[in-house]
Formats: structure tokens, sequence, C-alpha cells
């Protein structure tokens, strides 16, 4: 029996759910909203707001503490220059979680995890795929365009030389 017992083990040893914990808490971070399952996103709450509290903190002692969890340089960098001075005024409760549905794959429900006052990071990103999305339509729209009018001028060209060879 689990009694008193505050760590989920997630179904994984030690080693693989703290490696598992460290990648998700990293994603969060660089990406500011990910999509998991509700155990994972609720194990890793609680290190998403320690590592905002260190950003909060901005000396360099919170600094390295941040370095030797999250696993890379960048993800350390975006933590105390964007995301920890926006909760400047804020004691705790960074995170929000956001039931999604079911997974079509094994039927798992999933969530998205988000830092707050994401939206419009969020917004931005989906406005800049939006766009590739247009310009890439666009040209294979043209190409397309391109080849209808070549394969127009080809008979064309074909009939001529058969009125040539007669």
């Amino acid at each position: 029996m689990r009694h008193r017992r505050a760590t989920k083990k997630l179904g994984r040893n030690t080693s693989h759910r703290r490696a598992l914990l460290r990648n998700l808490v990293t994603s969060l971070i660089m990406e500011e909203r990910i999509e998991t399952t509700p155990a994972k996103a609720k194990a890793m709450r609680p290190h998403v707001e320690k590592m905002i509290t260190l950003g909060k903190r901005g000396d360099v002692p919170a600094r390295r503490l941040a370095l030797g969890y999250l696993m890379t340089r960048e993800s350390v960098e975006r933590l105390f220059d964007d995301i920890a001075p926006r909760f400047g005024d804020r004691n705790g409760g960074y995170v929000r979680i956001i039931r999604k549905g079911w997974r079509t794959g094994d039927g798992a429900e999933t969530v998205f995890i988000e830092l707050l006052g994401s939206e419009k990071v969020i917004e931005a990103k989906r406005a800049k795929r939006a766009e590739t999305r247009a310009k890439r339509q666009e040209k294979i729209k043209k190409q397309m365009e391109e080849e209808q009018a070549a394969a127009a001028a080809e008979p064309a060209a074909e009939e001529g030389g058969e009125e040539e060879k007669k």
C-alpha cells in the first residue's frame, strides 16, 4: 500500500521517471504548451513551479540549480529572461491543465499543460504556421498551373509536328 507516499511512480523506475519529468519540464519551458497525460501533467507541475521560482530569484546559484535540472542551456535562458519576469508578482499557480480528450491509438486521456499568459505566444505560433501553410499552398498551386500550361502547349507542338510530316 502507498500510505503517505507523495511521489507518483508513473510505472517507471527512478532514473526513467526523473528523466521523463526533466524532459517534460524542459519542453514546457521551451514550447509553453505541451500535450501529455493527466498523471504526467500532475506529476510535473511541482517541478515547473520550482523552476519558475528559481527563475524569479534570478541569482547565479538559482541559475546553476536550474542548469542542473533542465536539459538545455536555451531553456534556462528562456526561463530566466522571458518566463520568470512574467510571473514577478504571482506567488505560485504558474501552470494550468486543460483536458483535451482521448488519444486515438490507445484511448488514453490527454491534457494540455500550459504556462499562464502563454496565449499570445501560442497565437503567434499559430499565425506563423498558417502563414507558412498559405505560402506552401500558393507555391503548389503555381506549380500545378505551370504544369497544366506545359501540358496544354505540348499537344499543340505535337500537332504541328504531324503536319510537317505529311
